[in-house]
């Protein structure tokens, strides 16, 4: 019998994370993928990312509604305990082999809880790695959950294994977004006012000379995410350079952080400023590849920024002690400090490649250790 690997998509970065593992699965005769879709993928204002998964061939088998409105602590807490209900279902009526969990969002605990309780096998990506706000205690909480761990860096192997993690059950594989990069066109050929709907002015994209904004609310601030965000939409909008900004995530916060793009929009009508709800992976990385620098808080400012080897100026304490290459400065929410690292990076030009986060393979590598390994559902300390 095939061995039923299932995978939870919840947001738009989570299918960036699977693509590549999802689409060895299905050269794998031994293997039956299994994909369930929920929360910003099936919205309507995340942009509909559900769409350019459907594009890619992938076969939807369910979807669930979990997310409570709002953009606040309690809707986070409560989105978590219905996105458990709801998989239990799921699970209950897939009998999936394997459930793959993804990096450290409030989904993602949602998927571990349902699964280990049910006794089915959780496999989690991107495990063992450092950062900023809750995200660093639910992914740690994630790895004790599960029994498979794909982790992206030695040194996140290494916390892993400290954490107690049997140590064969651990996989340095890197970070399968860059597998979409590895072997990709990076050159500037989208038109991306025409492939996707945006609000703002229409201008002149050339190679170096626009800037990619990307600022998620950090939830253990998310009080603060209106303020923080205003910082940076000043101190971009006195750059008068060419800016693609895109929408923000689900966390709490994210409403408040829509409200001030919303607020500075009307009371600005900045005319070098263009915002998006989605890009699919493919175009978003070669607008990366060609842009003057990154702006924001966004983990692909770590992770596939350094792999292109793009500038980036990353704001506030959303990716604390993340492994960083040399083409990240770290600022603080402060419009003067914001718009000098801008200079400063967009100055510097592009940085030499950095391959801390894998060299763009990881997909076969997890998708082959998916096929073949023998897993257990009961787990102990290794200390």
């Amino acid at each position: 019998m095939k061995r039923k690997i299932c995978f939870v998509l919840t947001y738009r970065g989570n299918y960036a994370k699977t693509k590549s593992i999802m689409r060895e699965i299905k050269n794998i005769p031994d293997l039956e993928l299994q994909l369930v879709v929920g929360g910003a993928v099936i919205l309507h204002k995340f942009g509909n990312p559900i769409n350019l998964i459907e594009a890619d061939g992938f076969k939807v088998d369910e979807m669930v509604h979990f997310l409570v409105e709002g953009g606040k602590p309690i809707t986070m807490a409560k989105s978590t305990g219905l996105a458990i209900v709801e998989l239990s279902t799921v699970f209950e009526n897939f009998r999936p082999d394997i459930v793959v969990a993804i990096a450290d969002r409030f989904e993602a605990m949602a998927v571990a809880v349902a699964a280990s309780y049910m006794n089915i096998p959780v496999a989690h990506i991107e495990g063992g790695e450092l950062s900023g706000s809750i995200d660093e205690s639910i992914r740690h909480a994630i790895t004790k959950l599960s029994h498979l761990h794909f982790v992206a860096t030695e040194k996140s192997a290494e916390r892993v294994i400290k954490m107690g993690e049997d140590p064969s059950t651990v996989y340095v594989v890197g970070s399968p977004s860059l597998d979409l990069i590895h072997d990709l066109d990076l050159g500037h050929d989208v038109n991306i006012f025409e492939r996707y709907t945006g609000v703002g002015p229409v201008f002149e994209i050339k190679k170096g000379g626009y800037l990619v904004v990307i600022q998620h609310p950090v939830t253990t601030e998310y009080e603060t995410a209106g303020k923080y965000v205003e910082e940076t939409l000043h101190a971009v909008n006195e750059m008068k350079m060419p800016t693609l900004w895109l929408w923000p995530n689900m966390d709490a916060g994210t409403d408040d952080v829509s409200k001030g793009i919303r607020t500075f929009r009307e009371k600005y009508e900045p005319k070098q400023i263009h915002f998006f709800k989605n890009f699919a992976f493919e175009d978003y990385a070669r607008l990366l590849n060609n842009c003057g620098c990154l702006v924001g808080n966004s983990s692909s400012g770590i992770r596939e920024s350094a792999f292109l080897g793009i500038p980036t100026v990353n704001i506030g304490t959303r990716q604390n002690f993340r492994e960083r290459g040399k083409n990240v400065m770290d600022v603080p929410y402060d419009r003067n400090e914001i718009k000098k690292a801008i200079e400063a990076q967009t100055a510097h030009g592009k940085y030499p490649p950095n391959h801390l986060y894998g060299d763009g393979k990881a997909g076969k590598k997890i998708a082959d250790v998916l096929a073949n390994c023998n897993i257990t559902i009961q787990k102990k300390m290794t200390f």
